[in-house]
């Protein structure tokens, strides 16, 4: 009988991005981010075996360069994009994602909900679990999402978590025989107190 396979996956929440309305999937780096994303590589690159990553520039240009330093494939998948808030410009961004916290089936006008963006991810997720077992994978994500699919397997994980992170953020999740063993950071910011929290 063959032993349950451990699978490590390191979730990176993309690194500082400059707000641009209506280029949710378009807008790129900062100065800073590049920065960051360079110091990201140098944290994951020793153990990554794939990269997999939303298709939004920013999350992409995070990890992208690990993939090219450890010589390992890099794959786009749709369904780790950030959850979608709005289909236009929201105003009051903190007020709008603390109501779908707080209400998960709920959504804003062309927005997703927090139970919709959810569940692909962790479908997401779970194909990558089962896809590359035995293997370190390297995520490269977003806030929400990441908190979102974190959520999924542990409540304690919501809003006030998500307000934490920085930007970046690594975490590495441990799965053995498909299950979550358990989640944590890895990533220490160079400066905590420049930390990108509060933005998707």
């Amino acid at each position: 009988m063959q032993a349950p396979s451990t699978t490590v996956v390191s979730f990176v929440r993309h690194a500082h991005s400059p707000y641009v309305p209506n280029a949710e999937r378009s807008r790129g780096l900062s100065t800073r981010g590049r920065r960051d994303a360079a110091a990201v590589t140098a944290h994951l690159a020793a153990v990554a075996d794939v990269v997999v990553t939303s298709p939004f520039e920013r999350a992409r240009a995070t990890v992208e360069g690990i993939a090219d330093a450890a010589d390992v494939p890099l794959v786009v998948d749709e369904d780790l994009r950030e959850r979608e808030l709005a289909g236009e410009h929201v105003e009051d961004f903190d007020s709008a994602v603390e109501h779908l916290w707080g209400n998960p089936a709920a959504s804003h006008p062309g927005g997703e909900s927090h139970a919709e963006a959810q569940e692909r991810g962790v479908a997401a997720v779970e194909r990558l679990v089962e896809a590359y077992p035995g293997r370190h994978v390297v995520v490269g994500t977003h806030g929400t999402l990441m908190a979102l699919v974190f959520n999924a397997y542990d409540p304690r994980y919501g809003y006030e978590f998500w307000n934490t992170l920085s930007m970046p953020d690594v975490y590495e999740a441990t799965f053995f025989g498909g299950e979550l063993a358990g989640i944590v950071r890895t990533w220490v910011p160079p400066d905590e107190t420049a930390a990108g929290a509060g933005s998707d």
